[in-house]
């Protein structure tokens, strides 16, 4: 992970950064798009870093 101070974020954290709902960011999932995200045991978690990184490398068209 990047900084030591951020925690793994839950689907519920990736939601409201990203203003997206629950449903829409497990959609992806099933599609293969979104930040990157590991299993932790049942759980999903997100490093903060990596998703501002997915999350800044998003082109233009990509938001429309």
């Amino acid at each position: 992970m990047g900084n030591s101070n951020d925690r793994l974020w839950s689907v519920q954290d990736l939601s409201a950064f990203l203003d997206i709902p629950v449903h829409t960011i497990r959609g992806w999932r099933k599609t293969g798009y979104g930040p990157p995200a590991r299993r932790v045991g049942k759980h999903l978690r997100w490093d903060p870093v990596q998703v501002r990184r997915w999350f800044d490398g998003l082109g233009q068209n990509d938001a429309a």
